[in-house]
């Protein structure tokens, strides 16, 4: 897929940033019919410096910024955490970031582009790095702060800038994994491997092995393993972690990065077609209208049943999981099992 010529796309950017002056620019690029990598680069109200890919070596230079914002999202759900980057492990294709705060699973052979983005502000200058994919789809945006050190970061931006400009060769966006029949599906020896995990880590080698898609399994492997719930369900699973201060763990994806925010969630605020929550070191942005299914789920571990509601769109790509808040080693607290029980006893009436 090639670019769209810079000079044209520059003046249809700035025409549309005049008319919509708050639209966001994943948004725009959509309307624009572009990539988001695209309108980044062309830098039109911002300045955006190329940078080299040495993810390896970013990444773990980034404790020494101190606290960053990070920014993971899909399509229906934007996730947004406060901290510091602790305890990183990059090696290869993959790597963790294992902090008590930033809390990351990061698929690197998925990150194309990268770019140090500096936006004025009426109060200053946003500075952001900001990864995309090969689609030129953004995996994974850190904003600095107030609590961030800046001349470490700038430090940071010029050891990693790239030597000459970014070159754009944008690849189509994959496309969408189309299930087998359910008729072709093993489901005896579905349930008979999922009645034997011990760690659900195991899940996701599971469904390759049966070659069943997620939301497929979901579908046919029975309750004692899954039930599907109304769309609405997931909204008043966050509503009643907050309401009981149940610490849960919330998972938003996409083909770079999950981050994970862990802890209990309290402030929730509703806007137009979106459900938020904004608590000081995290905040989640969830489209309504995205939600088109939701699951309870229950997977065996060598510490138990570990529970999560799950959610989906419409074309089953997942949009978040919420789990307990739990340590390895440590059983699913009891709050959240009854959290999950009472969200299903409310779809069953």
């Amino acid at each position: 897929m090639q670019p769209s010529p810079p000079t044209r796309l520059a003046e249809r950017w700035s025409q549309l940033r005049s008319e919509k002056p708050t639209l966001r620019i994943r948004d725009a690029a959509v309307a624009l019919g572009v990539s988001e990598a695209e309108l980044v680069a062309l830098g039109v109200g911002k300045t955006a410096t190329p940078l080299a890919n040495d993810w390896r070596g970013l990444l773990n230079a980034l404790p020494a910024v101190g606290r960053v914002m990070c920014l993971t999202r899909n399509e229906h759900c934007v996730h947004e955490r406060h901290g510091r980057f602790e305890d990183v492990q990059v090696g290869g294709p993959h790597g963790l970031v294992l902090g008590p705060d930033i809390d990351l699973r990061l698929f690197l052979g998925n990150w194309r582009y990268g770019f140090a983005v500096r936006e004025p502000l009426k109060q200053g200058e946003r500075l952001s790095l900001q990864f995309f994919d090969a689609a030129g789809d953004a995996v994974h945006k850190i904003y600095a702060t107030e609590e961030t050190d800046r001349p470490a970061f700038d430090a940071l931006i010029a050891r990693h800038r790239a030597d000459a400009p970014a070159s754009l060769a944008l690849a189509p966006r994959p496309g969408e994994a189309v299930d087998r029949a359910d008729s072709e599906i093993d489901l005896d020896g579905l349930r008979q491997a999922w009645r034997a995990m011990t760690d659900t880590h195991e899940f996701f080698g599971m469904l390759g092995k049966f070659k069943v898609g997620r939301v497929q399994a979901l579908r046919l492997v029975g309750e004692e393993f899954s039930r599907e719930l109304p769309a609405r369900s997931l909204r008043a699973a966050l509503e009643t972690a907050s309401a009981g201060a149940v610490p849960i763990m919330i998972f938003v994806g996409n083909r770079g990065c999950i981050q994970i925010h862990s802890g209990p969630i309290e402030r929730l605020l509703e806007v137009p077609g979106w459900f938020n929550i904004v608590d000081p070191a995290f905040n989640l942005h969830l489209r309504d209208a995205g939600v088109a299914r939701v699951f309870s789920v229950r997977k065996p571990t060598d510490d138990g049943i570990v529970t999560s509601i799950e959610a989906f769109d419409a074309l089953d790509r997942n949009i978040l999981l919420m789990f307990g808040a739990r340590k390895p080693g440590k059983p699913e607290l009891e709050e959240w099992r009854a959290l999950v029980a009472g969200i299903e006893k409310q779809a069953a009436s």
